[in-house]
């Protein structure tokens, strides 16, 4: 784990269904986190949400200059205010909710976490970019892999 990396502890109650949830603040994903949240309820399980910063911008590889110190402020700032937002929801929805705001790799960070709380399962939103067609989107790397079933949320 990066050391700059920023992890809330999971409290982890023995028996619990554990549901791991990806959000980056995107409609799509806060359609995810609903649909997941009305499943822990359904299986009076938790709810762990999962906010994973870039360790830098995409133009960095084009050359552009970056502030990295700038960047680690704004997004941080963002997970901020992303986990403010996840806890206001989840206290309506009358889920337990635990937040992971982490840098690195979303697919790495969001199998790592449900590993870590032996997830039944993970739940993200359809991505709305079109070049994850050709690419593959989150969901579909995901789905991939064996950490967890995996429920990609359509809108």
């Amino acid at each position: 784990m990066n050391p700059e990396a920023r992890r809330t502890p999971i409290p982890q109650q023995l028996g619990t269904p554990a549901i791991v949830v990806g959000l980056d603040g995107s409609g799509t994903s806060w359609d995810a986190f609903a649909w997941a949240a009305g499943e822990a309820l359904r299986t009076n399980g938790q709810l762990v949400a999962v906010y994973v910063m870039p360790f830098s911008d995409p133009t960095v590889a084009l050359g552009v200059p970056y502030d990295y110190a700038a960047s680690r402020d704004n997004q941080r700032e963002l997970a901020g205010e992303i986990e403010a937002e996840a806890v206001r929801r989840a206290h309506e929805a009358g889920v337990r909710l635990s937040f992971v705001g982490e840098f690195g790799d979303a697919i790495d960070t969001l199998s790592d976490v449900a590993r870590q709380v032996d997830a039944r399962l993970v739940v993200v939103g359809r991505s709305a970019k079109r070049w994850h067609r050709l690419t593959g989107s989150l969901g579909h790397r995901l789905t991939c892999r064996k950490d967890a079933p995996v429920v990609v949320v359509v809108p």
